[in-house]
């Protein structure tokens, strides 16, 4: 259902009250006029802070710095006047014991009469005593439509035309932007060279960053990582090969659903948060990071307009991948948390929406503790597969010093005894086969040479690997995979030839 459709649903209906949070402030006000006009002209009165009501010659400035005055303005138009009322940034009064009691005596006095109260705000902040008199209304990022049609309208402006592919690339970019934003990076671009250029796509995703940046939720994260730079998880990465086109239009023609996510569960240190980069990469599709601790605020109702953010804007820049690292610290112990029920209701706001999502978001969730995570996380229908990634083995962990010597050493990677590394170093994790190689860095270093398999092995011999530290919370990992509840990331076996040349 649209905007203009479910607004003038409630205003027939005759909600007296509707609260919209968008930071879009002109947008919106000129989506309520269009309503307004469509329901046979009702008359719309906008009020702020500083200028009091404008718009009305005779009315002009009325209740300026005066919010209860503001609401009493409401009772001065005649009973059969049909009108809407917009309040920009009246969240900030509704603290306030006298406007709070006007707004529930307005409640009443409006269910009898063609008008309705709109307070416009950039976020969700609503006193739990006018929670049954408020009516929160969402108001969406332009879509597909409304930014190609803003894209052609500056085009016409300027005289110019992009072909079809260009700007469906140029939509698609602008995606999850406001339509101001968009309007300002596009008249950057045409102030630079007089034009938009297919080259102006770079100027929207850096806009885009910051205007992800600005949100303090998700974080526009770039990728270089390749899935060949992952050392084995042969599993993983021949399941993530056969879905590499599944976002295509060609594969919603051939029936297919969008893929919904992956949740990689095992021990710290073992690649999980390097595929997440690698899927990206390798999808061709923008990487989110999202911050679970960052969801929450310290306001009634912050924490879950803030969720909603962010599934809001998940969704515009959908297709995307949503990357949300250690999920089982965020979650852990939800339900004894005494936080007057919060957590809970993010929570129970996030895996709904993993449920019941449509929109092309890939959400790649990592764990280590699985024990910590809510049993309604594992469920199936959440994720469409969970993985755990165990230690490497030792042909893994050759193919993982392989990868790191190549790219440190890739003229003297002969040098090196990778099967007596690999067979040398039981129980390393990838990341620890990394600071084994930095270690040994350090030591050729400060002899003024190049280090040696010997140097790695004597860096070797002074760590302790997590699996010998963590010995019982890793069985107990171990176990819990060996018992059918996840698929194994990793096979016995070196990487086929086949997904190796898939990969290069």
């Amino acid at each position: 259902m649209s905007f203009n459709h479910e607004f003038e649903l409630l205003l027939r209906a005759r909600y007296p009250l509707i609260y919209i949070p968008t930071p879009e402030e002109e947008r919106v006000e000129g989506a309520i006029a269009q309503s307004a006009k469509h329901l046979g002209d009702r008359s719309v009165y906008i009020w702020d802070f500083v200028e009091g009501y404008q718009g009305n010659p005779n009315d002009d400035g009325f209740g300026r710095r005066n919010p209860l005055q503001a609401l009493e303005f409401v009772e001065k138009i005649p009973e059969d006047g049909a009108a809407i009322f917009i309040l920009r940034d009246f969240h900030r009064f509704l603290e306030d014991i006298s406007v709070a009691r006007k707004l529930k005596n307005l409640s009443r006095l409006l269910k009898s009469q063609p008008k309705n109260i709109v307070i416009v705000t950039p976020s969700i902040a609503v006193p739990s005593e006018l929670t049954e008199v408020l009516t929160v209304l969402e108001f969406a990022l332009p879509d597909v439509s409304e930014i190609k049609g803003e894209i052609k309208r500056l085009l016409a402006a300027t005289g110019q035309s992009l072909n079809d592919k260009v700007l469906d690339e140029l939509v698609r970019s602008c995606q999850g932007l406001s339509l101001e934003r968009i309007r300002r990076v596009l008249a950057r671009a045409i102030a630079a060279h007089g034009e938009i250029q297919p080259e102006d796509v770079e100027l929207v995703l850096e806009e885009k960053r910051q205007s992800i940046r600005q949100t303090q939720i998700l974080e526009f994260y770039p990728t270089t990582e390749k899935i060949s730079d992952i050392g084995g998880l042969d599993n993983l990465k021949d399941w993530l090969l056969r879905r590499g086109g599944a976002f295509t239009e060609r594969a919603r023609q051939y029936g297919l659903p969008h893929p919904r996510g992956l949740l990689l569960v095992g021990i710290q240190g073992t690649g999980k948060s390097l595929t997440a980069k690698a899927i990206a990469h390798h999808w061709h599709l923008p990487l989110l990071r999202l911050d679970v601790g960052r969801l929450f605020g310290g306001l009634v109702g912050e924490s879950e307009s803030r969720t909603r953010q962010m599934i809001q804007l998940a969704e515009a820049l959908a297709p995307c991948i949503l990357w949300i690292d250690e999920i089982d610290k965020a979650f852990s112990g939800f339900d004894s948390k005494g936080d007057s029920g919060t957590t809970s209701r993010v929570f129970g706001t996030f895996i709904t929406w993993l449920a019941e999502k449509k929109s092309p978001v890939f959400v790649v969730a990592t764990a280590n503790n699985i024990q910590a995570l809510p049993p309604e996380m594992l469920r199936k229908g959440r994720f469409d597969e969970i993985f755990f990634v165990g230690l490497p083995s030792q042909e893994e962990r050759y193919a993982i010093f392989e990868l790191h010597l190549a790219r440190l050493r890739p003229h003297n990677l002969k040098n090196y005894d990778l099967e007596r590394l690999a067979y040398e170093t039981p129980d390393f994790s990838g990341a620890e086969i990394e600071q084994t190689l930095i270690e040994a860095m350090h030591i050729g270093f400060s002899q003024n040479r190049d280090f040696t398999t010997d140097d790695v092995l004597e860096s070797a011999s002074q760590i302790v690997p997590l699996a010998r530290t963590a010995q019982e919370q890793i069985q107990f990992l171990k176990d819990w995979a060996a018992a059918g509840k996840a698929r194994m990331a990793s096979r016995d076996s070196r990487l086929s030839s086949r997904i190796q040349r898939q990969f290069q």
